[in-house]
């Protein structure tokens, strides 16, 4: 597997199910299976993460690289207030104050098109529709400003709809932060509509990498 993502680019991984596309997405962070094995090298700036330190690792998975995922309902507790997903990080890592903190999650939360997002704080994810809590991951996977952004498969369980607006959302992020994304999908069409490069994975290997233009001629 050889990638690269440039800052302010979106590159599609697009492949069947079972292909490795979340394994591949896994491995930036070593967020892997005890017996996997990783050789060459991920680079994330100039910072080689496969050396890395497990202390530093952390900071960088705090800060510099998120992910968001197919099913937010899996990921966001349920027992928990969408201001205190919103807000942990920001307080555990970036060392804010619960009151910047909330201003800014407010903000971040208006950002990915929530209305009321002060009402939004106080609300438990089951009072919030599917579309609803993928965007407030989104905007929680934005908290602590990281340069790369992991989707993998966001949209998946989303209705058309919602799929779209969501997808647009993050294109929109994308450029306003120069965000670098890697978008996992088994939708080669919704793939060639959002980013800029696309690489085929087939059986744990890049099988074809091209523009998307090239792609849709």
């Amino acid at each position: 597997v050889d990638l690269n993502i440039g800052a302010g680019e979106c590159v599609g991984l697009v492949g069947e199910s079972g292909s490795g596309k979340s394994m591949t997405a896994n491995s930036v962070t070593r967020m892997l299976p005890p017996d996997a094995m990783v050789n060459g090298s991920v680079r994330l700036g100039g910072d080689e993460m496969l050396s890395m330190s497990d202390r530093d690792l952390r900071h960088v998975r705090g800060t510099r690289v998120a992910m968001i995922f197919q099913d937010p309902r899996a990921h966001i507790d349920p027992v928990r207030t969408i201001g205190d997903h919103m807000t942990e990080a920001m307080c555990l890592v970036s060392g804010k104050s619960r009151k910047q903190a909330r201003i800014e999650a407010t903000a971040l939360l208006e950002s990915v098109r929530l209305e009321r997002p002060d009402e939004l704080m106080s609300r438990y994810p089951h009072e919030l529709s599917g579309g609803m809590l993928q965007r407030v991951m989104i905007a929680g996977a934005l908290a602590c400003g990281p340069q790369l952004l992991l989707a993998d498969e966001p949209t998946t369980a989303l209705d058309v709809t919602t799929q779209a607006e969501v997808t647009a959302i993050l294109a929109d992020l994308q450029v306003e932060r120069e965000l670098g994304v890697l978008f996992i999908t088994h939708d080669l069409e919704l793939a060639t509509a959002i980013c800029d490069r696309i690489a085929v994975m087939y059986a744990g290997e890049i099988v074809e990498e091209s523009t998307s233009e090239t792609l849709r001629t």
